[in-house]
Formats: structure tokens, sequence, C-alpha cells
């Protein structure tokens, strides 16, 4: 619960927290857990509590592009779309670190819309920052090299993580930047020999 108790729209209503707490499922995830697929219905919207989680989009090859993280204290935005919308997802949710999900049901989020103006804020400021991380996503794919987007997605990682140190392979960065293994492995290699990072096995720290 002291997770939640730290989002900002939160703070003042510990309310809301509680009525959080009592009408959702509690689950626990390991990473690597499929926690929602595409085209599946939503039945539920998640709230991370701990742990991160990876949202992903799969081309008709089969390919997929990361999109954004969430965090603790975060849900996806992408699921009260289609919440609202009475559509099925559109994205692939994936545990990247142990996770703690709250699943609240359907039915419950419009009520709390009209109960509790806090929860309103809070949607939409996720939808806000989802939006300009989405915008970040889609500008690095249309204009910014592989090198660039591979820095990017490590100091992104690094950060989240709030260590230099990242546990990572490089089939597993390959995959959520939607290029090859050995594409990957070439500009990792570049970048060691231009002092960026050091690279061990299944592990890279930045310097």
């Amino acid at each position: 619960m002291e997770n939640l108790q730290q989002v900002e729209e939160f703070k003042s209503s510990p309310e809301l927290v509680e009525k959080l707490y009592a009408n959702s499922l509690q689950k626990n995830y390991k990473a690597g857990s499929v926690i929602l697929n595409e085209n599946s219905a939503i039945r539920a919207i998640p709230i991370i509590t701990r742990g991160i989680i990876k949202v992903m989009r799969t081309d008709e090859d089969g390919k997929e592009i990361l999109l954004y993280y969430i965090k603790a204290g975060e849900s996806c935005i992408m699921s009260f779309l289609g919440v609202l919308h009475n559509e099925t997802s559109k994205v692939r949710a994936e545990v990247e670190e142990d996770a703690e999900i709250l699943f609240l049901p359907v039915e419950k989020v419009a009520l709390f819309i009209k109960e509790h103006p806090q929860w309103l804020d809070y949607i939409f400021r996720l939808y806000h920052n989802r939006f300009e991380e989405l915008l970040e996503a889609i500008n690095a794919i249309a204009f910014k090299k592989v090198d660039e987007r591979l820095l990017l997605l490590l100091q992104k990682i690094a950060e989240m993580n709030q260590s230099k140190t990242i546990l990572i392979t490089h089939e597993q960065l390959a995959n959520k930047l939607g290029t090859a293994r050995v594409v990957v492995s070439r500009l990792l290699k570049n970048l060691e020999e231009n002092g960026v990072l050091q690279l061990s096995r299944n592990k890279i720290t930045l310097v």
C-alpha cells in the first residue's frame, strides 16, 4: 500500500488507496510472465505496486517493438482506453522485473471517476506521460539510428533500476528494439571500444 500512498494524486485521498486495495485482486508475477496479450479482452485495469512491466506491440511478421515501461505506482493507459471504448487490447504487457499488481475490475473504473476526482487526475497524468513516451518511441524509430536507440534504451533501463549495471542479453535488447541480435552485438562492441560501456556475460555496465 505504501507505494500507492506516495502517488501524487493519492496523497490527499487515503480513502481512494484503501478502496483500490479493497476492490482489486492482488497478484504476484515472476519476470517473463505475460499479464495481457494483444487482442485479448480487458476485464481489469492493472495497477503496479511493485516491479516493472514492459508494454510491447507486435507487427504482422511477429517482430516486437518496445513502447514503454510501467513502474510501481503506475498503470497501463492503453488498458484504460480499451475499457472506455470497449475494445480489446492493442498491446502486450510482460513482467520485466518480479511484480505485484492490483487488478481493478472494469466496472469500478467509471465509478471511481465519479466518486474521486483524484482518480481522474491520475488517469490524465498517466495519459500525458505515456503520450510523451510514445512520441519519443516514434521519433527514435523514424529518425534515430539503431546505435542511438540502443544507448537511449540502456540509459532508460539503468535509470529505472537505479543502477548502471544492467542484467540483460543481446537477444533481449534486440527484441526490445525490433532488430537482429547480431546488429545489437556489433553496436555494443562499438560502444565498448568507445568507452561508453563495459560488456560481460549477460551484463552491461554503463561508464
